[in-house]
């Protein structure tokens, strides 16, 4: 190397996030999103929630400044199926195989678990990025992977996967946004009377003869983890077949991150029978895990939704995410959002048939959310 040349950048594979300085992650991280900082992805990791066991081995790559300090790091994983990702891709992975190719493994760059759009190209200078998803694309490729998938990204770091040929896909949530409201009947003021009337009805309905309760910070106990945890089985038995988190993440979850985290549950003469488990960031409540162990009509929608707006409120916090999917949410003051993820495939023809798919697909999501756009019970200007 001759004299005035750069110094040469080095990306590394960790064993896992818990393995890294907590501190230099952070750094990396910011302080906006609560799920990407390392004592959330460790807690998955030291909770067993995340191995090679449960096919989400955690191969977090990083970039070291001359000093040695963390400049950039990514949340990376081998993915041995395509479960607990939220973004779909069974189609592609049968077509490969069906082709004589093999899907799996593949580089997942994600939350696990979490379909909460953030950035997942974290750097303190933005000058590494090039170089973090260049490591990405070289991991792919020297493992025999099939692809790389980096989902739920965030809105300004498209451009950097489109500039490195990574194919651009879109999907949709569903969002409440604060504007400015003092109050929850402030907010139902900015719907139409037919909506309002039914939002009321609704949480009238959702708590005759329950008590709410919110629990966060040092309040939360093993005996409220004892609890959800029965809520959140009875929901993962139902919707995924298992749960994807062990017990002791809630535990872990408690300990670490008790002032980041919201209960919210709803109690018959003093028995808990339903519960929402949220996460609070610098300007987002990010509704995540729900169950309920009776059948109550809209307690769902009260402790999910409506009860999400209220401590959003309370907070001064800006919007309310309220996870995957859902049009139902679009009824209760939650508007369409766009959502994205950014793709790799070394291999050409495969590319090829993927990035036809995308551009179908892309045309039917924007359609899809313009409809729904226009059918918010907000009311219309005059």
């Amino acid at each position: 190397m001759s004299e005035g040349d750069p110094e040469p950048i080095v990306a590394r594979i960790a064993d896992g996030v818990g393995s890294l300085d907590a501190a230099g992650w952070d750094a990396c991280v910011g302080d906006d999103n609560p799920f990407l900082r390392h004592a959330f992805l460790s807690i998955l990791e030291e909770s067993g929630s995340v191995s090679s066991e449960t096919g989400w081995q955690p191969i977090p790559v990083s970039i070291e400044g001359a000093d040695g300090r963390l400049d950039a790091v990514a949340p990376a994983y081998v993915k041995g199926h395509s479960q607990g990702e939220y973004v779909f891709d069974h189609a592609w992975a049968d077509a490969w195989e069906r082709a004589g190719g093999r899907y799996y493994p593949k580089l997942q760059v994600a939350v696990p678990f979490t379909p909460v759009p953030g950035r997942r190209l974290l750097a303190r200078d933005s000058g590494r990025i090039p170089a973090l998803i260049a490591a990405l694309e070289t991991i792919t490729r020297d493992n025999d992977l099939s692809s790389a998938h980096a989902t739920f990204i965030a809105e300004d770091e498209i451009v950097w996967f489109e500039n490195a040929g990574w194919l651009i896909r879109a999907g949709s949530q569903f969002h409440w946004e604060n504007d400015g409201y003092a109050d929850f009947d402030a907010f139902l003021d900015a719907l139409s009377s037919r909506k309002r009337k039914a939002i009321r009805k609704e949480r009238r309905r959702a708590v005759e003869g329950l008590e709410i309760e919110h629990v966060t910070g040092a309040d939360l106990s093993e005996d409220h983890w004892d609890i959800f945890w029965d809520f959140y089985q009875d929901t993962g038995m139902r919707k995924w077949g298992r749960p994807y988190l062990t017990r002791s993440f809630f535990s872990l979850l408690g300990e670490r991150m008790g002032g980041q985290t919201l209960l919210i549950l709803a109690r018959r003469d003093g028995e808990p029978i339903a519960g929402a488990l949220n996460l609070i960031g610098a300007d987002t409540l990010y509704g995540r895990y729900w169950g309920c162990l009776a059948d109550v009509p809209f307690l769902h929608f009260e402790l999910c939704y409506y009860q999400a707006i209220d401590a959003a409120i309370a907070r001064g916090l800006q919007r309310v995410e309220a996870g995957a999917q859902g049009s139902h949410k679009l009824a209760r003051g939650y508007r369409p959002v766009r959502t994205w993820s950014a793709h790799y495939f070394p291999d050409p023809g495969f590319r090829r048939a993927v990035a036809d798919f995308l551009t179908a697909e892309r045309h039917a999501v924007e359609r899809e959310i313009e409809f729904l756009g226009e059918m918010t019970p907000f009311r219309k200007a005059d």
